[in-house]
């Protein structure tokens, strides 16, 4: 399963540069209006954590700006070592950033912790099931079953419309999402 994964983890890398290459500019605007719009009635008083795009992943920080004002908590996630769950700390635009390994920010490490409500999930791929093709590191999957072990949670796979393949490999430690928001379309896991 491991070269397939590495197979396709190539083949989506090459589709979300090019969706990236193409629209990556006006894209991140429609995916705050798609998410703030898809999730209204789940915000008042919900923890929502979002991550921090890196290379060439779909702009979510106009989710950001677009929850500043509501009564919305929101945060990015903070890796707590290689094979552990990522815990969240609070960050709002303006808040410092630090750089963390694989080119990711985070908040500081006085940024109080939050435990989310809704946890926005970057992916390489994604499949109308709700598998998720992720870097390879685990991190998402192992926090995903940390979180429902103890709660509901949301999970919402992010990013571009063109990284959806007919059908993704899942394992048993695969974590699956909830939905997919894209900026062109909401995915109901399963539906």
């Amino acid at each position: 399963m491991t070269d397939q994964k590495q197979r396709l983890r190539k083949q989506a890398v090459d589709r979300r540069a090019e969706a990236h290459a193409a629209r990556g500019a006006v894209a991140g605007v429609a995916l705050a209006e798609r998410f703030c719009g898809v999730l209204a009635d789940r915000m008042s008083g919900a923890a929502v954590s979002l991550f921090w795009p890196i290379g060439d992943e779909i702009d979510v920080t106009n989710i950001f700006a677009a929850l500043a004002g509501q009564d919305v908590r929101t945060a990015l996630p903070v890796m707590a070592g290689r094979d552990e769950p990522l815990t969240f700390r609070a960050w709002t635009p303006g808040d410092p950033l630090v750089d963390a390994a694989f080119g990711v920010r985070e908040p500081e490490p006085t940024a109080p912790i939050i435990d989310p409500d809704i946890v926005a999930v970057p992916l390489l791929a994604f499949d109308a099931t709700g598998n998720r093709l992720g870097y390879g590191g685990g991190y998402y999957d192992r926090t995903l079953c940390t979180i429902r072990a103890q709660r509901d949670v949301l999970a919402v796979g992010i990013c571009y419309d063109e990284q959806e393949f007919p059908v993704l490999p899942r394992h048993g430690g695969d974590e699956p999402l909830d939905m997919i928001l894209t900026d062109r379309r909401t995915i109901l896991a399963g539906q």
